[in-house]
């Protein structure tokens, strides 16, 4: 991309093309390598700019990539949504089954949701945490909506405690089913490490729906499933 481009151009309109363009290039980055092997130089030589062209944009790499999350976020929820309005009336599994199923599909924003209150949320500013947080917000409240239109014994913080759960496992199960190569290969080549390849979707839906069965169990008063 010519940097003179960048240099020139003075309109709102061009401000939000070259926002669009950094948080393009961040997120080919974030794809190809994770998240945390990403710097703010990396993402200003992908768009053609140095570094301190880039800050007039973005304040951190932090702030670009919890923006990414929060495009996560809302790319997600209207998907997740619909998945689950497509499932059985009263079905535990078949919600496990549209969250494992969403998340798993979406390896970079469960990097992004792993990063972001370890390291996103920790170098930007006050403004920036709040708008991230009131999208996530919307995107909590839409999601409890669905999931208690089909499973109505849980209330309202039990859907929240299933968001909470199943975004903090997808992240964590991501990171680790995505070592590195010579990790992976190590995985691969002893068996006693066998337990340390995850595959994220399956395991995911399990620990969901054996989360949601136990609480859908204890509000009609029945035992779990085993």
């Amino acid at each position: 991309m010519d940097t003179t481009d960048f240099r020139r151009a003075r309109s709102p309109q061009a401000k939000q093309q070259r926002e669009a363009a950094i948080l393009d290039a961040a997120r080919a980055l974030g794809a190809e390598r994770g998240i945390r092997q990403v710097t703010l130089t990396d993402i200003a030589a992908a768009v053609g700019m140095h570094k301190s062209a880039l800050l007039r944009y973005f304040e951190t790499r932090e702030e670009i990539y919890l923006r990414l999350t929060a495009a996560g976020w809302q790319e997600w929820v209207p998907v997740l949504c619909a998945e689950i309005g497509r499932g059985a009336d009263g079905d535990p599994a078949d919600v496990a089954a549209a969250f494992a199923r969403t998340l798993a599909a979406r390896g970079m924003f469960c990097d992004l949701l792993a990063q972001a209150p370890m390291n996103l949320e920790r170098n930007v500013s006050v403004e920036a945490v709040l708008e991230f947080k009131l999208v996530t917000l919307a995107g909590v409240t839409a999601v409890v909506a669905a999931v208690r239109e089909r499973l109505p014994e849980l209330t309202e913080a039990d859907g929240v405690d299933l968001i909470a759960a199943a975004t903090s496992m997808a992240g964590t199960f991501w990171n680790i089913a995505t070592p590195g190569p010579e990790v992976a290969a190590l995985y691969r080549d002893d068996p006693r490490l066998a337990h340390a390849i995850v595959d994220v979707e399956p395991r995911l839906a399990r620990i969901l729906t054996a989360m949601l069965e136990g609480i859908v169990a204890r509000r009609r008063g029945e035992a779990p499933r085993h």
